[in-house]
């Protein structure tokens, strides 16, 4: 009895296409899967929260029209240039800034700095605090005397300006309507090295050496209470 054989659907280079097809179909649909699904991803993506919004856990320690709140050390910010706070925002992500173990408030700020997802949110946050209407903080420290201040200022309107107004291609904020005990601690920070040796702070390290030029506590005073007459 001879075994019989069903006959061959397609020849050998027949089969050779239609495997070549079937790869083709499969590769085909995979990327429309992959591709679809990117799609769908890339058009959920969460939008970016309003400044205010974001805005909102700031607040806790700048107050709500960020006045700033010395006793959890947090200073006046509103009104401040969108690239000043930029820059800041992103020095504390990065760690630039808040990771010295003498710098509270720097690593009291860091995490908050750290909870913006992206840049989009950092210039969110950073374009709304600097429409808000700056204060003239109230004077905390007496004991300056802004006669003296003023030919000490003269270092520093180098850089931030005769009026204090700062100067953004120096790098230097606007100190006009900046709290006095923050400007006393941040000086006291750069003298000893708490800020401004951080490489990933250019600026800080340009900073340093200026605050190095006051000799004590007495002429940083004197420079503040200067600082302080100057209105905007």
């Amino acid at each position: 009895m001879k075994t019989r054989f069903a006959p061959a659907l397609f020849t050998r280079s027949q089969s050779h296409v239609v495997a070549c097809l079937t790869s083709l179909v499969l590769f085909c649909v995979l990327f429309c899967v992959l591709f679809c699904g990117a799609c769908s991803v890339a058009g959920s993506a969460a939008p970016t929260p309003a400044g205010a919004e974001l805005f909102q856990l700031c607040a806790q320690c700048h107050g709500p029209e960020a006045g700033g709140n010395r006793p959890v050390n947090a200073p006046s910010i509103a009104g401040l240039p969108q690239w000043y706070l930029e820059a800041q925002l992103k020095k504390f992500k990065s760690g630039g800034r808040g990771m010295h173990f003498d710098d509270l408030s720097g690593m009291q700020m860091r995490p908050m700095a750290m909870s913006l997802a992206n840049d989009k949110e950092i210039s969110a946050i950073a374009e709304y605090v600097s429409k808000l209407a700056p204060t003239k903080p109230a004077t905390q420290l007496t004991d300056g005397d802004a006669t003296r201040g003023q030919a000490l200022f003269v270092t520093c309107s180098a850089c931030h300006g005769a009026d204090a107004a700062g100067m953004e291609a120096m790098k230097a904020p606007p100190l006009n309507h900046a709290s006095d005990w923050y400007l006393f601690a941040s000086l006291g920070k750069f003298k000893a090295g708490v800020r401004g040796t951080n490489p990933a702070d250019t600026s800080g390290a340009l900073m340093r050496p200026m605050a190095l030029t006051l000799p004590n506590e007495q002429a940083m005073k004197d420079v503040i209470a200067y600082i302080m007459t100057l209105k905007k």
